[in-house]
């Protein structure tokens, strides 16, 4: 893989989990969260993503390794 491709991928999954992670605290806010509770849910769900998406990575590089 191309050095490219990496960093475009990296880039792709940081932009997804930052939309998440909006996503998240919006809907929070709009719950009635106080701001710094819709914070924290959305700092948790963005680390949830970039759990997921580096879970995901392992599982396919043992995969194709």
């Amino acid at each position: 893989m191309t050095v490219a491709v990496v960093l475009l991928s990296i880039a792709l999954v940081i932009v997804v989990a930052l939309l998440a992670a909006a996503g998240a605290g919006t809907i929070a806010r709009l719950d009635g969260a106080t701001y710094p509770a819709a914070l924290t849910r959305a700092a948790v769900t963005f680390a949830a993503v970039i759990t997921l998406a580096t879970a995901v990575t392992a599982a396919l590089a043992d995969l194709f390794a």
